[in-house]
């Protein structure tokens, strides 16, 4: 039987500090926001205890940084996932992750305690596995999305009528093809084993595919409404022969 190793949890200090505006000049001479990026952090790393300095800024245009925000930064540099991090500031658990910062009394300066638990390499290796597929999942709902907006042009009337029955056809064609792509990352997905203690993964594995389940039932609807398009252009044509 294969050994996963097994990490205990982690304890680390975060200090915190949102992004701040600041004036700086423009190419024409005026004066403009910018805001400092989210990205740049300084970490240091010690063993048993660690101490980061991070920087969160939110992650919409003028928007105030939320805890989602702060979890999602301090994933990256730690390596707790967000589902797993418990973060305490002054004695009290901050769990409303849709909440401003500010909101929940975190100011700059302040010192955030994190206790949570890394994934183990080998759940990281298989995590990385489901990443990729989402990646994919995402490049095929971007085919879907294409198709259903060049089917609703034809719907509204926006191309030639002599023209329509071949695009249908071709939509046809590329809707099924599309339905297939999420059926075989839908295989690959399954075929991925888990061992029971690979939370995140199996949260992850299980999110993913209630998503590819959605745009497949997404595909089957778009799928029935061109050939529903298709036979009424079939029976006016007919009518008009008549």
């Amino acid at each position: 039987m294969k050994q996963v190793t097994q990490r205990p949890a982690d304890t680390a200090e975060l200090f915190f500090s949102s992004g701040e505006k600041k004036q700086e000049e423009g190419e024409e001479g005026g004066r403009e926001d910018v805001v400092k990026s989210a990205n740049k952090y300084k970490k240091l790393l010690q063993r048993g205890n660690e101490k980061h300095s991070i920087q969160v800024a939110s992650q919409q245009e003028d928007g105030e940084p939320t805890l989602q925000d702060m979890a999602v930064l301090i994933e990256q540099v730690t390596g707790v996932p967000v589902p797993f991090q418990k973060l305490i500031y002054k004695g009290r658990s901050l769990k409303e992750l849709e909440q401003p910062l500010s909101a929940l009394g975190v100011k700059n300066g302040c010192k955030v305690m994190l206790i949570g638990k890394r994934n183990s390499p080998e759940e990281e290796a298989e995590l990385k596995k489901l990443k990729d597929l989402e990646k994919s999942v995402e490049q095929i709902a971007n085919k879907l999305e294409e198709v259903n907006k060049e089917f609703t042009s034809i719907q509204k009337g926006f191309l030639a009528k002599d023209l329509q029955a071949e695009a249908l056809k071709q939509l046809d064609k590329r809707i099924k093809g599309t339905a297939e792509q999420f059926m075989k990352i839908l295989e690959q997905i399954d075929a991925i084993n888990l061992p029971e203690n690979f939370s995140d993964c199996k949260l992850k594995k299980k999110g993913l595919v209630k998503r590819v389940q959605v745009f497949l039932a997404q595909c089957d609807t778009i799928e029935g409404n061109i050939g529903q398009e298709m036979d009424k252009l079939q029976s006016k044509n007919l009518a008009l022969a008549e």
